[in-house]
């Protein structure tokens, strides 16, 4: 091989190797393969896996701080969904190579697990990691075959105005057991198409209500004192729940994990008429 040849081949590494994750999952991803190390500056949300947080923070969800991300020099930016794309533009137009994902469904996050791996040239590491969520999927889908009935329940992303889950959060209270008495809302891709009035909700009478406030504490008089709420089931039966953000709405493997995990918990409780405990320090009871 000339010398000429191998320079103008050795200008870049076969794969990216400075990182700068704007979201949580793709963060979580990359740890979770063994790849870490590649990861530069992350999300100010970021919360898996601990060490993590130890690396410079660049973004929050909307915004982001372009030049301290260009001083990481990284050779690849992740993000997620549209909201991001204004961010990935101005990096894209800054030089920087950026792919945004925009999951939505169980099986999409999957992909996107794949996806990241392949990126940064462990696919194969990656597919190991989506084959285990894969299992535990399995084995809670499994489990929900036995409940011995499949409880009502409502899922709320956002308490003012009122919005459903997002798909995958559709998806998974089904995949445990549950009935989404939003199913339909889950085919929308933005929040301002699973926004309800909080008397249409009542009129569905949930058994079960599973809070996730992205990243605010769910507040048991909030829910309780909406209008029309007084007489729904889970109001009158204290089946109120929460489940922690940064475990059920982060699109990767927090949300098939930990997040399935409690969901299943709570939809299994309420299909077998018992409650789970409420957390020290919480208003609602946890998964």
């Amino acid at each position: 091989m000339s010398v000429h040849l191998t320079e103008l081949l050795s200008s870049a590494p076969a794969y990216p190797r400075r990182v700068v994750c704007m979201t949580e999952e793709t963060t979580e991803v990359l740890y979770r393969i063994g790849a870490g190390e590649l990861v530069v500056g992350v999300s100010g949300f970021t919360v898996r896996p601990p060490e993590a947080r130890k690396k410079p923070r660049v973004s929050s969800f909307l915004d982001a701080n372009f030049e301290r991300i260009l001083e990481l020099k990284p050779d690849l930016v992740l993000g997620f969904s549209d909201l991001q794309a204004d961010l990935g533009r101005e990096l894209c137009k800054r030089g920087v190579p950026v792919y945004l994902f925009n999951q939505r469904s169980v099986a999409e996050i999957l992909q996107s697990v794949r996806l990241t791996g392949a990126l940064v040239g462990r696919a194969e590491a990656a597919e190991k990691l989506a084959e285990e969520l894969t299992a535990n999927l399995t084995r809670h889908a499994d489990a929900a075959e036995s409940l011995p009935r499949r409880p009502r329940i409502f899922f709320e992303e956002w308490h003012e105005p009122l919005i459903s889950g997002i798909r995958w959060c559709s998806e998974l209270v089904e995949l445990v057991g549950g009935v989404d008495v939003c199913r339909e809302s889950r085919a929308s891709q933005g929040a301002k198409g699973r926004i309800f009035e909080p008397e249409e909700v009542a009129r569905r009478d949930p058994e079960g209500v599973i809070a996730s406030w992205c990243g605010r504490k769910a507040k048991r008089d909030k829910i309780s004192a909406r209008p029309g709420w007084e007489k729904v089931t889970a109001v009158v039966d204290d089946q109120l729940y929460e489940v922690k953000s940064s475990l059920i709405l982060q699109p990767g493997p927090a949300a098939l994990s930990d997040g399935v995990e409690r969901l299943a918990r709570i939809v299994s409780a309420i299909a077998r008429g018992e409650k789970l405990p409420v957390p020290k320090g919480a208003d609602l009871r946890g998964g």
